[in-house]
């Protein structure tokens, strides 16, 4: 259990009011320091209000509790977009904690043992200590490919794919092997010709394991291995079966091709040097975290990943993330995993809260 202190008046500040800042305050909020929620966007939510229209989450509901409030709905169903939206508007309700929303964070700095939180609306905060709770789902990937600029059909990434009828009886390739790339690529295969592009053969999981769903074996294997482990273990994308997606490679709905080595001004070029015609390409290529205004601190590597460990910072104390894939464990970034990492970066934040009015030593 975790210590109750109240040591300073100054807030912790938690930017990002997802699924990862939601449970950073609850848990800093517990231990009786005073969370101060900044979200750029209009409500508290995150990220999910704004995914396709189709998305599930890859977890069944009796997996994705926040602390103190239960999802609901039937035990072993897999919750839609907007039901997760709707529990994370549920949760935020029950904080009884200050969240600004339209407050977008531009830089931290660090005065006498303090963090100078900037915004966008120039408004500087004041805290003893910071979250970075941007998660991994707010900044799409968009690989460099050789004639991108030259190609004429339509290229968008999955953040801004929504349903299928605007790509009927068209020729599409989704791009990525990850759960999003082929929930999707099966979907638009229903009204589309869609090839699924990608460097691995996604491996699909099915969804039940000796008649129970592969997450307890999840929960109680997986996720007690360290990243490092983890990382050797899985040399590809493991991919939830939830809708009959290995049907759809087997009869032929959906086709499969190893990565295409350019665009032209009409298509793809395969590796064998065939051209296809495409008309449209959806990159499900995954997301980089959205930490830029944590660059000026020092707190970022040279490719804008946190330094850090298990979500503490290793080069300020005081400074934790939340919402890092693979941070602790396999449920690291998901729904499912983000409370228990909240937890696990609390007293870090408590530790310098008692002593909030030092200098930082470096």
């Amino acid at each position: 259990m975790i210590a109750r202190v109240n040591t300073t008046s100054l807030p912790v500040v938690i930017v990002g009011a997802g699924q990862s800042g939601l449970a950073a305050a609850h848990a800093v909020r517990d231990t009786g320091l005073t969370p101060l929620v900044l979200e750029a966007g209009d409500r508290a939510a995150g990220s999910w209000p704004h995914y396709y229209d189709s998305l599930k989450a890859f977890s069944p509901n009796r997996f994705n509790n926040l602390a103190g409030i239960t999802f609901g709905g039937e035990p072993d169903a897999y919750p839609t977009r907007d039901e997760v939206a709707a529990y994370l508007e549920r949760f935020t309700e029950s904080l009884s904690v200050e969240i600004r929303t339209g407050t977008r964070v531009t830089a931290v700095s660090s005065e006498s043992g303090r963090y100078l939180v900037a915004t966008a609306n120039g408004d500087t905060v004041e805290a003893s200590g910071l979250v970075a709770a941007t998660g991994s789902f707010a900044n799409p990937h968009f690989p460099d490919f050789d004639g991108t600029d030259r190609f004429g059909g339509e290229l968008l990434h999955v953040a801004d794919y929504r349903e299928p009828s605007p790509y009927k009886r068209k020729r599409v390739i989704v791009v990525g092997a990850g759960d999003s790339a082929v929930q999707v690529a099966v979907e638009l295969a229903h009204v589309a010709t869609v090839t699924l592009a990608s460097h691995q053969m996604p491996t699909l999981v099915p969804q039940l394991f000796n008649g129970r769903d592969v997450h307890y074996l999840l929960t109680d294997r997986f996720d007690e291995l360290p990243p490092a482990w983890l990382a050797r273990l899985l040399t590809g994308k493991m991919v939830m079966d939830t809708g009959g997606y290995q049907d759809a490679f087997d009869t032929g709905l959906l086709d499969r091709r190893d990565m295409f080595t350019g665009l032209t001004e009409t298509g793809v070029v395969w590796p064998d040097g065939g051209h296809d015609p495409v008309d449209a390409i959806i990159l499900a290529t995954g997301y980089r975290p959205s930490l830029g205004y944590l660059k000026s601190l020092g707190a970022l590597d040279d490719h804008g990943m946190p330094l850090h460990s298990q979500g503490v910072s290793l080069t300020h104390p005081g400074l934790v993330f939340l919402g890092v894939e693979y941070q602790r464990n396999f449920a690291s970034n998901t729904l499912r995993g983000v409370a228990a990492d909240a937890a696990h970066v609390t007293p870090a934040l408590i530790a310098y809260a008692a002593g909030a009015h030092l200098p930082f030593t470096q």
